[in-house]
Order: C-alpha cells, then sequence, then structure tokens
C-alpha cells in the first residue's frame, strides 16, 4: 500500500499503517467496522511545507484507506495539520480538544468526526501505530 505514502507527510505513514489493518481484517471484522462506522471520511492534512494532501477512510462502502478524493460525498472533510494528525493518531491529543483550539476543522457531519478517535484506536492496537 505504499501508494498511500506522500513524501513529507506524516500522516501518510500513519495510514499506511491504517489500510495495512483494514487489508489484514477478516470479511467478518470488515463488515462490522462498516457497519459500526457507516460513513467516509475525507482527510485533508497540511504539512510544514503548507502543501496539502488528500486521503479518503471509506468505512461505508469499501472498508479500505486510499490517497485522492472519496469516490462518493463524505460525511465530513477534516482538515488539519500533519503534526495535529499524528497526535491524534497517537492518542496525544483529543479530537474535541483539537476541535475546540482550532487544530482541526470539520465540513459536513461534525458529529460524524468524533468516529475517527474510535478507528484510530482501534487501528493502534492492532498496529501498534
Amino acid at each position: 500500500m505504499s501508494d498511500i505514502k506522500v513524501e513529507g507527510f506524516k500522516a501518510s505513514e500513519i495510514l499506511a499503517a491504517l489500510a495495512e489493518v483494514f487489508d489484514g481484517y477478516s470479511e467478518q471484522e470488515k463488515k462490522s467496522q462498516i457497519k459500526k462506522t457507516n460513513g467516509i471520511f475525507e482527510m485533508r492534512v497540511k504539512n510544514v511545507e503548507g502543501k496539502e494532501a488528500v486521503w479518503t477512510i471509506d468505512l461505508k462502502t469499501t472498508g479500505t484507506v486510499y490517497k485522492g478524493e472519496p469516490k462518493s460525498k463524505p460525511n465530513v472533510i477534516i482538515m488539519m495539520s500533519d503534526e495535529t494528525f499524528q497526535q491524534l493518531a497517537e492518542g496525544k491529543l483529543d479530537g474535541q480538544k483539537a476541535f475546540m483550539s482550532g487544530k482541526l476543522k470539520t465540513k459536513g457531519n461534525m458529529m460524524f468526526a468524533t468516529k475517527l478517535d474510535g478507528i484510530l484506536k482501534a487501528a493502534k492496537t492492532k498496529a501498534k501505530l
């Protein structure tokens, strides 16, 4: 899944690991995760050079992570810095605190965005991100 990685983005390493976790799920685990989440996240991450990269976490149809914009309308678009995403994934920063402090912005279903924390935590325990 190296097509997920983007030079200069720590987030791409984390998302590539998340993709591997999803790939490792049995069909039953994948269906369960899709049923539980039932939505699509569009992640817009800016690195220190100010470049933006986009990834999609599809937990509505395919149970996959891929680089680029979603193939169908996302439930939420989450915009943040590479540093913020890394802190979220490592559990050093809470998603709601990041939102309240302006480090994370959303477009769309803000309540759906809260599900990202659970997905990152579940993947972290499986992959040791």
